[in-house]
């Protein structure tokens, strides 16, 4: 009798690379070497009996097969690890409030999630987003949110201005921080540069402004967004430039050319705020529960 179905070790491969854009990547994710990664996707591939990526020297991209086969795998490995910590005893069952920047992937979050509760089908969850400020000044006694993820300054830039010390947390996610302007903008905005900023309650935007001042580069504020949704709005439509981590980009928003004379970024780091004294063991779990899907 022929067997049926997927390989779930493949699977969660296969996931890792499509998550991370290329195998290499991948690999680091479920730490394996690239050829056993590689080899992985070939046996899964003739499994399904299509090609499941298109491969270039920008990496890997889903074929329209690959991207449904996607969906299941996301679904499959969620219910398979759900009914692991079920029959160990660890299944999170109970209310959980997550307090995350609208910095982090805004266009995977809702995926992101999706997963967690799928992992999770007796859990309740309230996602709030708030600027990264707020919630790295969160107190002991703090009852607002439960976990937090915040986004932080990571390598110290050239003139000195350096991530907030002192707060401690996990990173779980390093991206690259980029000068972005809307696609159809002209490769060589005129001066002083029109500015797309964000209140000045955003440390990014705070140290974007800094940064400019520091290197006496000419700038107006073109356009002020309430939130990165806002931003990357004013972004598509021409109204200017700003700064952006890398998954924050989108449909419309491209990373500006070096030539044009900005001065280099820093890159930003996804903090996991650590557990609270006396926190319930719920939360706890949560947590790192969380870090592997936020990684």
């Amino acid at each position: 009798m022929n067997q049926r179905g997927f390989d779930l070790t493949q699977l969660r491969t296969f996931v890792a690379v499509a998550d991370s854009g290329s195998v290499s990547a991948g690999a680091e994710r479920v730490f394996l070497s690239q050829s056993s990664v590689s080899e992985q996707l070939k046996k899964l591939e003739d499994r399904a009996g299509q090609p499941l990526f298109v491969r270039s020297k920008q990496g890997v991209c889903a074929t329209p097969a690959g991207s449904r086969l996607l969906d299941h795998a996301r679904r499959i490995l969620a219910m398979s690890e759900a009914a692991f910590e079920d029959l160990h005893g660890r299944s999170l069952d109970g209310e959980l409030r997550i307090a995350i920047t609208d910095y982090y992937r805004p266009h995977d979050i809702a995926r992101i999630l999706k997963t967690f509760s799928e992992q999770h089908p007796r859990l309740k969850l309230h996602v709030t987003v708030m600027p990264s400020a707020v919630i790295d000044s969160s107190t002991q006694d703090d009852a607002s949110f439960d976990i937090g993820l915040s986004l932080r300054l990571g390598t110290v830039s050239p003139r000195g201005a350096n991530r907030r010390p002192g707060v401690p947390g996990t990173v779980v996610r390093r991206e690259k921080l980029l000068w972005v302007s809307g696609a159809d903008t002209p490769s060589r905005p005129a001066t002083p540069y029109p500015l797309v900023l964000l209140p000045s309650s955003c440390q990014l935007q705070r140290f974007v402004v800094k940064l400019l001042d520091e290197h006496k580069v000419p700038y107006v504020v073109s356009h002020s967004a309430s939130g990165v949704a806002g931003l990357q709005l004013a972004l598509q439509a021409g109204l200017g430039i700003s700064c952006l981590n890398e998954s924050s980009l989108g449909g419309g928003v491209v990373a500006c050319p070096s030539s044009i004379g900005l001065p280099a970024l820093p890159s930003v780091e996804f903090h996991l705020l650590p557990g609270r004294i006396g926190e319930s063991e719920l939360v706890s779990n949560a947590r790192t529960a969380l870090m592997n899907l936020f990684a």
